[in-house]
């Protein structure tokens, strides 16, 4: 290769000729490289001095290859076509190598996290990255493999797989749910209430859950506001207040004992939490096994 340098000079002079015998015109293959056409014609003029014969006919409106600059890109244009080729399998092969999964922070912090580890041990290969958003990740980016959405598994442009039916009941520490004493459902506003306000994304409401009860009651105005449903479980841990709990991350809490719940008044909205992948590209393999991987820890809940 450093031959090569020394007989044309740059490899820049290459790129630049290539899109001046292809467009037929300096101009246009200024514009397709974004510079003024007088530097297009003053690379191709060094190109030519370097391999010491000319390789366009010029004229007032147009240019034309020599029978040396055709010979010429002929060969420089199927190499430059190889090279291309070769950056898009490298590409391709990186991006299939890494899968990315886009979801809110308490599900990658109670749903994903203590799964992690069956899921590295069964693919121990796979290049995983885990992202956390406080709103609907957009699975048409090409950074985002695969996504975790609320809703009715209607998304226009997606597939879905259902991970978990939404669920929701009361929540609180052992502590304050035992303290509590809750006999009734209008009990509950005799207690802190922690409310669920995410800025992007709806969300039930306190409000909701007492309607789906069939409770004609009013919210008191009081009470703790958060943004994101993790800080929401663990302020309903800490004692802070009583939550609603989405069944799919409070229940395993409700196993380690970390919080009591009210499953008898459970409220299924008809929503669900979904993986969503994008319709407008395959799946590459690695994501289809963490695909694969998600749904059949869904069926085991």
């Amino acid at each position: 290769m450093q031959n090569l340098w020394k007989i044309v000079g740059s490899p820049r002079y290459i790129l630049i000729f290539e899109a001046a015998a292809r467009h037929g015109s300096f101009t246009r293959a200024a514009a397709e490289l974004n510079v003024q056409q007088p530097a297009v014609s003053a690379a191709v003029k060094r190109l030519e001095q370097a391999l010491g014969a000319p390789l366009f006919r010029r004229s007032h409106k147009k240019v034309e290859l020599t029978p040396a600059g055709a010979r010429f890109y002929a060969e420089t244009s199927k190499g430059l076509h190889q090279i291309l080729e070769a950056a898009h399998a490298v590409q391709a092969g990186a991006r299939n190598a890494i899968v990315t999964l886009c979801a809110s922070t308490a599900f990658n912090t109670y749903w994903m996290m203590p799964r992690l580890r069956t899921l590295r041990d069964l693919h121990p290969n796979i290049d995983l990255r885990l992202q956390s958003s406080d709103r609907e990740p957009d699975i048409d980016d090409g950074g985002i493999t695969l996504a975790i959405r609320r809703g009715d598994g209607r998304w226009p442009g997606c597939h879905a797989a259902l991970i978990a039916e939404e669920t929701i009941y009361p929540i609180a520490s052992p502590a304050l749910m035992t303290a509590a004493e809750l006999r009734h459902k209008a009990d509950i506003l005799g207690h802190t209430l922690i409310h669920l306000e995410e800025p992007v994304r709806e969300r039930p409401s306190w409000k909701d859950w007492f309607d789906a009860q069939g409770c004609n009651v009013a919210i008191p105005p009081s009470g703790l506001r958060l943004n994101d449903y993790a800080l929401v479980l663990n302020a309903a841990i800490s004692g802070e207040g009583i939550a609603f709990g989405w069944n799919h991350l409070a229940r395993p809490l409700v196993r380690k004992k970390l919080l009591n719940a009210r499953m008898d008044w459970s409220w299924r909205t008809g929503m669900g939490f979904y993986l969503v992948w994008s319709k407008s590209r395959p799946l590459s393999e690695n994501a289809e096994r963490v695909r694969k991987w998600f749904v059949s820890a869904a069926a085991i809940e």
